[in-house]
């Protein structure tokens, strides 16, 4: 098995250096996408939101809000313990209680295979690879236990609190310096060990003339969507049908097929609003058990978790210890760049917290160590949260470089400056399109920089003491296998869009349409985009700030299968005749020469040629081979503006903004809300977020946003946002992912802000008023 593990690694890193070096024209983005050369006013407009008048009546349909006929509500019982055996389970009470159809646990469950874990086959959608009440062992404090079928939810929260269970505790790992005892090992992210190193790091560190060496630590974090999980799950016969709040409808069908062994066409999953995920809503045990019960029953079942649910049964963001060494010489030139740590898993997961992500590609340093290492703990399965790894990555990395800036004595966005590489720093490939030090140029301009004290504590306004700090953001470009897409032309020239995509909150089908408009020349009134339906042609994660290029990529392709359609029809009469599809391009309802608007012809001629009512053309996206190629990330700059009590220590944030490096923005309405919310995520991050763990019993003790902390209105200040607006003309539509873009830097910005105003330096979040004092 080794020998064959090692053929294909090295036949992966041959093809690797292949795609590295293969000339631009082979890669996809190596031609760049004609509609950047188009100056098309649909492309960035501030577009309301096409979902907009569906939400603000309340008509939008999310996951438990779908009506059907026999419909039973689920209830949940967890467990109380972190490790160990169901000794006795009593559902005498809860089985006679008014309303109740079904109690539900390991004795009775319909046999399951175990839940495909995420990443580990590519529709897999499961956040934890284990069996659901398939025995009687508890691997987490909030493993769900039982579950009881009722009437009416009521009936099912009242009858669930009837269960008696007693449990046999086996010893469990609750303490992370007992985890760190038992070992660690090299984190794996994505099939590849989260290790790079490039010289004597640590030698140079040791000589470098100026030196920083600290560690940074981040707690456990939890999902707080607005939109609890929830699904409504229906068996008709052998088919299942669920209606999810998921981000990936076609992963969670698949997924679903293989627990219950049957064929992935045989699951119906739609999903068509999703009131925010993050990352949180991936497969986790409630639908597996809504359609187990569903099965029981044979009645549709509807699940709805708590707020506490969520906690108990959705992994969150994990906790992190971090250690950045930053070495350089009298010019601020970096010598050295560490970034290791550690970072917390359980034996059922596979998501280490890749911090090391932005110090990946971020500065020029002569060596390099970079490492995330795991160890186990028994807890919910942790799991993506926004940005995962570079949110929290970069509040230790760009601390680290403001201590440095302080120490010698130079402006922090100078030392930045000096460290901006030429190429990717670990992987030498050259960057796809890359005006960072523009977004801080522009940032500094409008943020009033210039009035920044770089001593600590020099401003004060009354009570408060006033500073200023900046950090720079990252994220990834990152566009995952799988995508499709399928166009329908009708000969009145409206136009449908098929994907299976999602829509989160984001402005996926407004922005989408845009795109779809400006391609095809016809008003934005006559598009229809279809997603959130695993029917639909792709399989498309909405994660990892990808599904726009995902998206965009497969509707690309598809439109040049349309375009060849087209012109095929074109007889010798038509104005197009003999023209090939990069010649042409969507204009006023029809085609036309890219370069002469008088060779045009409308769609509904061409279609009336052919005796055609309409054309449907489907394509596949390429395999996503530029970001082997090209070095692609989004970038920004986030200023922000901390006032510190002197008296209570109280900080607060007056002003924050955030100036980005994303490619075309396709809309500027969406976009700066998808910015705005992620810096206010970053907020909750660098003030109040902490998820607070019992060490003595590894239950979490804050399972609730009257305990759990996330800004509210009044946390938040006015915020600015502005962007390069420059096209990255190796991505589709020259458009980079921005919904994950805003948390990182954000954390950083604050934390260095409130070093500038009080002199203290925090380096373990969250920044609040004791850690001031």
């Amino acid at each position: 098995m080794n020998i064959i593990q090692n053929v294909q690694k090295a036949g992966q890193a041959i093809m690797q250096k292949a795609v590295e070096h293969a000339p631009d024209v082979l890669i996809p983005g190596g031609r760049p996408d004609p509609l950047i050369a188009q100056d098309h006013a649909l492309v960035g407009a501030p577009v309301s939101r096409v979902d907009g008048a569906l939400k603000v009546q309340g008509a939008a349909p999310f996951a438990a809000e779908i009506p059907l006929d026999r419909m039973a509500y689920a209830a949940l019982a967890y467990s109380t313990i972190a490790k160990g055996r169901i000794a006795s389970l009593d559902t005498t009470l809860a089985e006679a209680a008014p309303g109740v159809v079904l109690v539900m646990s390991y004795r009775n469950a319909p046999k399951m295979k175990q839940v495909p874990l995420f990443m580990s086959k590519p529709k897999a959608a499961g956040g934890a690879g284990l069996p659901v009440f398939q025995d009687e062992m508890v691997h987490w404090n909030g493993q769900p236990v039982a579950l009881v079928l009722a009437e009416t939810q009521e009936q099912a929260d009242h009858a669930r609190d009837l269960l008696r269970v007693t449990y046999e505790s086996a010893h469990a790992v609750t303490t992370l310096d007992e985890a760190k005892a038992r070992g660690t090992r090299t984190g794996n992210f994505q099939g590849e060990p989260l290790a790079d190193i490039s010289g004597d790091a640590e030698a140079e560190l040791a000589a470098a003339a100026y030196q920083v060496d600290a560690v940074y630590t981040t707690p456990r974090q939890n999902h707080n969507a607005i939109e609890l999980h929830a699904a409504t799950v229906a068996w008709d016969g052998d088919q299942l049908r669920i209606h999810d709040a998921t981000q990936a409808v076609a992963h969670t069908a698949w997924s679903m097929a293989e627990v219950f062994g049957i064929q992935e066409s045989q699951v119906h999953v739609t999903s068509p609003f999703v009131g925010g995920g993050f990352g949180g809503k991936a497969l986790w045990q409630h639908q597996v058990l809504a359609a187990a019960a569903s099965k029981l029953a044979a009645r549709p079942v509807r699940i709805m978790l708590s707020r506490e649910g969520v906690y108990r049964v959705v992994g969150g963001r994990t906790l992190t210890e971090q250690r950045v060494a930053i070495g350089a010489g009298d010019d601020g030139r970096f010598a050295a760049l560490i970034h290791t740590g550690l970072a917390v898993m359980t034996e059922h997961n596979n998501m280490p917290e890749p911090f090391i992500m932005p110090a990946r590609c971020l500065y020029a340093a002569r060596t390099m160590k970079l490492g995330v290492s795991t160890t186990t703990m028994d807890m919910v399965a942790n799991t993506f949260m926004r940005a995962p790894g570079e949110s929290v990555g970069s509040f230790a990395l760009e601390c680290a470089v403001d201590e440095l800036a302080e120490r010698m004595g130079l402006d922090p966005i100078v030392l930045r400056r000096r460290n901006e590489p030429v190429q990717d720093p670990t992987k030498g490939t050259p960057f796809s399109s890359r005006h960072l030090i523009e977004a801080y140029r522009l940032g500094a301009e409008r943020f009033g920089w210039h009035a920044r004290h770089g001593k600590p504590g020099m401003r004060r306004e009354g009570e408060w003491l006033v500073g200023m700090g900046c950090a720079t953001a990252t994220y990834p470009y990152y566009r995952m296998p799988g995508g499709a897409a399928r166009i329908t032309l009708e000969r009145d020239g409206r136009v449908r869009v098929e994907v299976a995509a999602h829509e989160m909150g984001m402005g996926t089908a407004t922005a989408q349409s845009q795109v779809v408009a400006a391609r095809l020349g016809v008003p934005l009134g006559m598009v229809t985009f279809s997603y959130g339906d695993s029917t639909l042609p792709g399989v498309i994660l909405a994660g990892g700030s990808q599904q726009s290029a995902s998206i965009g990529i497969s509707i690309h392709a598809a439109h040049k299968a349309l375009l060849a359609e087209l012109l095929a029809l074109a007889g010798r009469d038509s104005p197009l005749s003999g023209l090939k599809p990069e010649e042409v391009r969507g204009h006023e309802g029809g085609l036309c020469k890219l370069d002469d608007a008088s060779r045009y012809e409308s769609y509904a001629a061409l279609l009336a040629r052919a005796g055609r009512d309409r054309i449907e053309v489907m394509a596949k996206a390429p395999l996503p081979l530029e970001t082997q190629h090209w070095s692609m990330h989004s970038y920004g700059a986030i200023f922000c503006e901390v006032r510190v009590n002197a008296v209570t220590g109280e900080p607060r944030v007056s002003r924050l903004l955030g100036s980005f490096d994303c490619g075309r923005i396709l809309n500027a309405k969406t976009a700066a809300s998808q910015f705005r919310g992620g810096m206010i995520m970053g907020l909750g991050l660098a003030l109040m977020e902490e998820t607070v763990w019992d060490q003595r019993n590894g239950r979490i003790m804050n399972p609730s946003l009257a305990e759990y902390h996330v800004p509210a209105h009044l946390d938040v200040p006015e915020i600015e946002v502005l962007w390069t607006d420059i096209a990255d003309p190796h991505a589709p539509a020259g458009a980079r992912g921005i919904g994950e873009i805003g948390i990182t830097g954000t954390a950083a910005a604050v934390a260095n802000a409130v070093y500038n105003a009080c002199g203290k330096r925090v380096r373990d979040l969250p920044i609040t008023l004791d850690k001031l004092l």
